[in-house]
C-alpha cells in the first residue's frame, strides 16, 4: 500500500467516525441514549454495516465517552483561556462565570442547530452513562482551578451546604442548556437572544444561589 493510499484511506476512516459521532450525539439528544441502537446510529450515518458503530467505537459507552470528549476539549480550551485572564480574583461572579461562559460560548461556536446540550441532560439523567460524564469533566484542570477559587471565595459556608449547592448549580446549568437548545432548534421563543445573554442570565442566578443565606436547622 502506497502513502497515498493509506493517507486516503485514514481520511475515510476518519470521516466516517466522525458521520457516526454526529449521529450518535444526535439521536442520543433526541431519544436518549438507552434508546438507540448501533443500527440506528449506522443507518443515520450512511453505513450499511450494522456493525460499524461497534468497530469504530468499541461499546456504547466508549461512543459516549468520545462524543464527550470531542467537545469538552474544546471547552477546556475556552475555559482555560478564562481561567487565566481571571486570575486571582475573589469575586464569586467570576468563578461563577468561568463554569458557565465556556460551554455556551462552544455551543455558539457550532453555530444551529446543535445538540450537545441535549445529549448532556440525557447523559447526565441516565445512571448507566452519567459517571462518563462526571469524570470527563472532573479531569479538566480549568474547572478544578474554578471550583478551587469558587470555594476559597466562600469560606464561611459549610461544607454539607457547599456540596449541596454545587448540585443545584449543577442541574440549573445542565438543563437549561438543554431547554434553550431545543427551544433553538425548534424555532421556539428563548429568554434571551443569543447564548451569551444566555450566560448572563445563568451566571447572575447562579451567584445569587452560592451568596443566598443559610437557614440554620436543628
Amino acid at each position: 500500500m502506497t502513502v497515498t493510499s493509506r493517507t486516503a484511506r485514514s481520511d475515510r476512516v476518519a470521516a466516517t467516525r466522525e458521520r457516526i459521532l454526529a449521529a450518535a450525539e444526535r439521536l442520543f439528544a433526541e431519544h436518549g441514549v438507552a434508546a438507540v441502537s448501533n443500527r440506528q446510529i449506522g443507518e443515520a450515518a450512511g453505513q450499511g454495516n450494522n456493525t460499524a458503530v461497534g468497530y469504530h467505537f468499541g461499546t456504547k459507552a466508549d461512543l459516549v465517552r468520545a462524543i464527550v470528549r470531542k467537545h469538552t476539549e474544546q471547552v477546556e480550551l475556552l475555559r482555560g483561556a478564562m481561567v487565566a485572564q481571571t486570575g486571582d480574583s475573589t469575586e464569586v461572579r467570576d468563578w461563577v462565570a468561568c463554569m458557565v461562559r465556556p460551554p455556551t460560548r462552544h455551543l455558539a461556536d457550532l453555530g444551529a442547530p446543535t445538540w450537545f446540550g441535549r445529549f448532556g441532560a440525557q447523559v447526565m439523567t441516565d445512571p448507566a452513562y452519567r459517571e462518563i460524564m462526571v469524570r470527563e469533566s472532573l479531569d479538566s484542570p480549568s474547572l478544578l482551578r474554578t471550583t478551587d477559587r469558587l470555594n476559597a471565595c466562600l469560606p464561611e459556608l459549610p461544607l454539607d451546604v457547599r456540596l449541596e449547592r454545587g448540585d443545584m448549580a449543577r442541574q440549573l446549568m445542565v438543563h437549561m442548556v438543554a431547554e434553550r437548545e431545543l427551544a433553538l432548534a425548534e424555532n421556539g421563543p428563548t429568554p434571551r437572544a443569543s447564548w451569551e445573554e444566555a450566560a448572563n442570565g445563568l451566571t447572575d442566578a447562579l451567584t445569587g444561589l452560592w451568596l443566598a443565606p443559610v437557614t440554620q436547622w436543628p
